[in-house]
């Protein structure tokens, strides 16, 4: 008996094999692509499909990879987190982020992490399975369903490790900018890694001009070791060198992820070593308020603090924000919710 075929795996040349292999002119994979991305489910709504094949294609498709499970909306409105529910029973998470310039969604890549990062609620269950481009693309298509609004940006943040799901991740994003389907810019596609630095320099091959998102988090290996232990392969200066690889690739800034824990690197010294590290490079820093993890033994580096920092790099040439906090009040942080959903 052949495997069921999740609709939302498929590219439009994925679709076009199928509609061939089932007897149908060409033109109906686009139909089929189409009804998929307007976030329609039920294959008998296709109605510009002859009944005979929604029949044939029901037999050998589905189009839930997942389901909301839970949805957790901010009191100020700028984020909803939403567990969902796979098909095999695991949970994943996504956060919508409400900004003036669009509606930005934190999708998960893998079901927990493998990474280990000291500050992360996602790696602490470890990792169970690496997502489908499906099962990524249909976080986006019910959080879309949801809440009645297109989305224009997506960031790969959620739990897991993007670069360690590679082929998956990219074919998700190759999927999201289908002219067909959601047709999002690569320009408005984030990735976050940890650091796999043969990683970087693959996806700098791609053509796909993506933002780069690094965790970045120390301004030298000593400390980075402590938070990140993928840092006992690869050091901050093969980073560093990766990054100029996909900036000289790509064209595109590289953005350092720095989040900022109470006397572990947030002191005056780690700005101006962080400065030196970055100096002369084509980036920006990025610095994450630490929300407080259970279990965890890390603390919340004070808003004075943050912003001392944040000036320390500011004049030393470095440019530099401090992320705006979304959704505080409801698990936001990444793995949290799953994580307490887990812990029930």
């Amino acid at each position: 008996m052949e495997q069921p075929i999740a609709l939302k795996d498929m590219s439009m040349d994925d679709m076009s094999k199928l509609v061939q292999q089932l007897g149908q002119p060409a033109y109906r994979a686009q139909q089929i692509f189409s009804w998929v991305y307007k976030g329609v489910d039920d294959i008998d709504e296709m109605s510009d499909l002859p009944a005979d094949f929604r029949k044939r294609l029901k037999e050998r498709c589905y189009t839930d990879s997942c389901r909301i499970y839970k949805r957790q909306q901010s009191e100020d409105g700028s984020a909803i987190k939403y567990l969902f529910l796979l098909k095999d029973g695991n949970i994943i998470e996504s956060v919508l982020m409400l900004y003036e310039y669009g509606n930005s969604v934190c999708v998960s890549s893998q079901v927990g992490c493998r990474m280990g990062c000291a500050f992360c609620a996602s790696t602490i269950k470890g990792i169970k399975r690496n997502l489908t481009k499906g099962e990524m693309v249909d976080q986006i298509l019910r959080i879309q369903q949801d809440v009645g609004r297109k989305i224009s940006h997506v960031v790969l943040m959620g739990s897991g490790e993007p670069l360690d799901n590679y082929e998956q991740s990219i074919a998700f994003m190759r999927l999201l900018h289908e002219p067909k389907g959601l047709n999002i810019s690569y320009r408005n596609m984030t990735l976050s890694t940890c650091g796999l630095v043969p990683r970087i320099y693959d996806l700098a091959k791609e053509g796909m001009p993506i933002t780069l998102a690094v965790s970045l988090h120390a301004p030298n290996d000593d400390i980075r070791r402590q938070l990140i232990p993928m840092s006992k392969v690869y050091s901050i200066d093969d980073i560093i060198k990766a990054c100029n690889y996909y900036i000289e690739k790509t064209g595109r800034r590289v953005t350092f992820e720095y989040i900022m824990l109470k006397d572990i690197n947030d002191r005056v010294e780690h700005a101006y070593m962080l400065a030196d590290v970055l100096k002369g490079m084509i980036c920006h820093v990025n610095l994450i308020p630490f929300n407080n993890v259970e279990g965890c033994e890390f603390q919340p580096s004070s808003q004075k603090q943050i912003e001392h920092f944040y000036g320390i790099l500011n004049k030393k040439g470095i440019p530099v924000s401090i992320r705006r906090r979304l959704g505080t009040d409801i698990d936001a942080a990444c793995g949290q919710l799953r994580r307490r959903f887990v812990d029930e």
